[in-house]
């Protein structure tokens, strides 16, 4: 008789699946409030590693780190209609405190543009003051009504950056920056994620906004995943705060302002991009295990050779794990690594010493063989940049083989039903036929130009409509 699958193949039912693969491996529990999520160790050490290296490129861009408050009041919201309007559905709203009713109520930060303004407004005297730059690393709520975990909570962590500068074209083209130097070489070259660089319409722009840019990402099953946005927030925060700066004219100007975030949905993302019927496969440039070393028997040479192969490993800069845990059976743990996607195994017995060889187990591509030890430090290295391309060729070939170009709203929703994408002339869609695409459950992800480039205006002449289904 067959043995059952560790996890529901994706082919059968991918929510299942993606659901099946967070629990086995161990990223994440649901939370007691419902939407909220724990995550768990292994989870958060993927979120730890994007952190990382998002961190490092926003610092790279100028930002330097700081801290806003959880607790926004109420009347903040309210001075910028669109965005108040945008958020209301999904904000939670503190009316008790202390064991009496608040004076005012307070909202749990969905977003910190508001109590940002409050303070750059105080911050910002003379045009030698800007451009002010800013990131966050934070949580927010924000009221969801359909969660899943890590693409939908009404808890989450991201990062939210928020600048101030002294003309329009500054800021433009730092949300440019952002978007173009920050989060798509991150998540093209860590991530392994082929993503689509594009302009939001004005139906999907975020609430306050006079232009948001986004990364999408072809997930596993064809659907689309919003990965990262970047704002220009024009003068409409800078005006409902008075938010201004004394020029070199010596006139008083608002500032020109932008905003962006990325968050714990990437680690969904990892999941369904790169995920498989035997579990996760974690791109090894992300891995905070790149390789774990097992020890197959209890055997004091095989334990000594577990640990000079490891730290021969480390001295090679491979960040590594060893696995010495001979009371659980070896079957087990090489499924439990499996699941969790560690990019390399590498599996040490008494065979394996007497031939002095190691077997290098290799998730990515699949496959295995018998590698001498002694070339294990030296072969490491490329393997696993090698493997890593490989998950971002796998990613992009699956986005272009999935993706076709149409000519009728028609033609674009049945892509999207049968699970890719469509790309359509903005010209022949409109905003009619994206909202007759709305009615079915369809959205244009972004706008992009013929060349795929990221059009500089919303009705720029020869610009196509990613058209998907979308999480």
């Amino acid at each position: 008789m067959a043995k059952a699958p560790v996890l529901t193949p994706r082919a059968d039912d991918f929510p299942r699946w993606y659901q099946d693969l967070i629990n086995k491996a161990e990223l994440a529990d649901n939370g007691p409030v419902r939407g909220t999520m724990v995550m768990r160790p292994y989870g958060y050490g993927l979120w730890e590693r994007m952190q990382q290296e998002l961190d490092t490129r926003i610092k790279a861009a100028g930002a330097s780190n700081a801290y806003f408050p959880l607790f926004i009041p109420q009347s903040y919201l309210t001075r910028e209609a669109a965005h108040v309007e945008g958020f209301a559905p999904e904000l939670a709203v503190v009316t008790h405190g202390g064991g009496k009713d608040l004076e005012e109520p307070v909202v749990v930060r969905p977003t910190s543009e508001t109590i940002v303004n409050e303070y750059f407004a105080k911050w910002v005297r003379s045009y030698r003051d800007l451009p002010l730059l800013i990131n966050q690393w934070a949580n927010v709520v924000r009221w969801e009504m359909r969660p899943r975990v890590f693409l939908r909570t009404t808890e989450f962590l991201w990062q939210e950056g928020h600048t101030a500068h002294a003309t329009y074209e500054d800021a433009r083209d730092y949300a440019a920056h952002i978007h173009r130097n920050v989060y798509a070489d991150f998540m093209t070259e860590v991530l392994g994620i082929d993503v689509v660089l594009g302009r939001k319409t004005a139906r999907e722009r975020f609430a306050g906004a006079v232009n948001t840019l986004t990364l999408e990402g072809m997930m596993g099953d064809g659907k689309a995943l919003q990965l990262g946005t970047s704002h220009e927030l024009g003068q409409n925060f800078a005006r409902a705060f008075h938010t201004r700066y004394l020029s070199k004219e010596g006139t008083e100007e608002l500032v020109w302002q932008t905003s962006w975030g990325a968050s714990t949905r990437m680690v969904g993302g990892l999941i369904m991009s790169h995920g498989d019927d035997d579990g996760l496969r974690v791109p090894p440039r992300l891995a905070a295990v790149q390789a774990v070393v097992l020890a197959i028997k209890d055997d004091e040479p095989v334990l000594a050779a577990v640990r000079e192969t490891a730290d021969r490993l480390r001295l090679a800069g491979v960040r590594v794990m060893i696995d010495d845990r001979t009371d659980i059976p070896f079957g087990r743990r090489a499924v439990d690594w499996e699941l969790k996607g560690v990019p390399v195994r590498i599996e040490i017995g008494p065979r394996d010493l007497e031939n002095g060889t190691a077997m290098l187990v290799r998730r990515i591509p699949g496959g295995k063989e018998p590698v001498a030890v002694g070339a294990l430090a030296g072969l490491l290295p490329t393997v696993l940049e090698d493997d890593q391309a490989l998950l971002l060729t796998e990613s992009r070939a699956r986005r272009e083989a999935r993706t076709a170009e149409v000519s009728t709203v028609e033609e674009a929703a049945e892509a999207a039903a049968a699970g890719g994408w469509a790309r359509i002339p903005w010209a022949t869609l409109g905003t009619r036929g994206e909202a007759a695409l709305a009615e079915l459950g369809v959205s244009v992800r972004c706008l992009v130009a013929e060349d795929g480039a990221v059009p500089e205006t919303d009705d720029a002449a020869g610009s196509v409509a990613i058209v998907a289904r979308a999480y």
